[in-house]
């Protein structure tokens, strides 16, 4: 393994998280490598306009303060490369890691690989993706102007995606499988108070239909299944925004770090450690409770230091 592949520290993930925790490393000397992976710059990347991150008083793009905090790590010798993590042992020190099929080695590692949207896991679902089918209003939401579109779910997912689509679309229809919302209260009244959506209320998604020739593809409507009487009916509608929630990105991991049973990752207390001495957790692959881009990036500076101090120890 090259001198350049072998390093003090390597960081899994480029979000808020991952970023900061270069930021801080670099600053103390560790010259650390971050993997971007499959999202450079995490999920904030699919996020238009971030109104609660402090310092931005006018708000700011997702992605523009994504390059942002990029720069910043790379001015203090933080390495950022474009590749995704594939395999990680970390069963003795120096630990490995494969990135695009190349070998890697580290002494200490944090892990900053956040979560991913969750999907219906119906198979017409994955037959329209990209046809209609989308995980992310800000990414999509563009294509459906003047159109009909519907979101699933109830927290605030569900309804920043619907709050969102009122941009682009001329009608917005919330479907929910209870008949209340789980959303925080904020957000339930500026939702309620959108003359452009509306809901559906007690119903799941049995199947998303549409037209299955290659050159129009598109999806139609949705079958939808009341669950309280059982009832299907058919639903038309342009487009359909997954807000569902998310699971964290920890599947590397499984069976070597402790996680809970959703599989978020589960630091010592007080700490970013996890079980195995040198790896520490940052960001939403760890907080299935605040899922910030503030408190990540807290977390990606606690993981620094704690790193930083586990090195100087060694």
């Amino acid at each position: 393994m090259t001198q350049k592949n072998s390093r003090k520290l390597i960081i899994i993930g480029s979000g808020p998280a991952g970023l900061t925790a270069a930021l801080y490393a670099g600053r103390a000397n560790l010259n650390p490598l971050v993997f971007e992976g499959q999202q450079p710059g995490g999920q904030l990347t699919i996020t238009t306009d971030v109104e609660n991150y402090p310092g931005f008083p006018e708000g700011v793009q997702g992605p523009e303060l994504m390059n942002i905090l990029r720069k910043q790590a790379q001015r203090f010798n933080a390495e950022t490369v474009f590749k995704s993590v594939e395999a990680v042992d970390l069963s003795k020190r120096p630990f490995k890691v494969v990135a695009d099929g190349e070998d890697y080695s580290a002494e200490s590692v944090i892990i900053a690989t956040g979560a991913s949207a969750k999907w219906l896991n119906i198979p017409s679902e994955e037959e329209y993706k990209g046809y209609g089918v989308s995980a992310c209003a800000t990414c999509d939401g563009f294509f459906f102007r003047n159109q009909h579109v519907a979101v699933v779910g109830g927290g605030d997912t569900a309804l920043e995606e619907a709050s969102y689509l009122t941009n682009h679309a001329s009608e917005v229809t919330i479907i929910h499988r209870r008949d209340e919302l789980r959303a925080s209260k904020a957000m339930q009244e500026r939702v309620k108070k959108n003359t452009k959506i509306d809901f559906i209320w007690n119903s799941v998604i049995d199947e998303i239909i549409g037209t299955r020739d290659a050159a129009s593809k598109k999806m139609t409507g949705l079958k939808l299944r009341n669950v309280k009487t059982g009832e299907v009916s058919e639903f038309k509608c342009d487009g359909l925004f997954l807000g569902i929630g998310h699971e964290p990105n920890t599947a590397l991991f499984k069976g070597v770090l402790d996680m809970d049973n959703v599989g978020y990752l589960k630091p010592k207390p007080y700490s970013t450690a996890m079980n195995i001495p040198g790896v520490f957790a940052a960001g939403d692959v760890a907080d299935p409770r605040y899922r910030q881009a503030i408190s990540a990036a807290g977390a990606g500076c606690m993981a620094a230091i704690d790193a930083e101090r586990f090195l100087a120890e060694q």
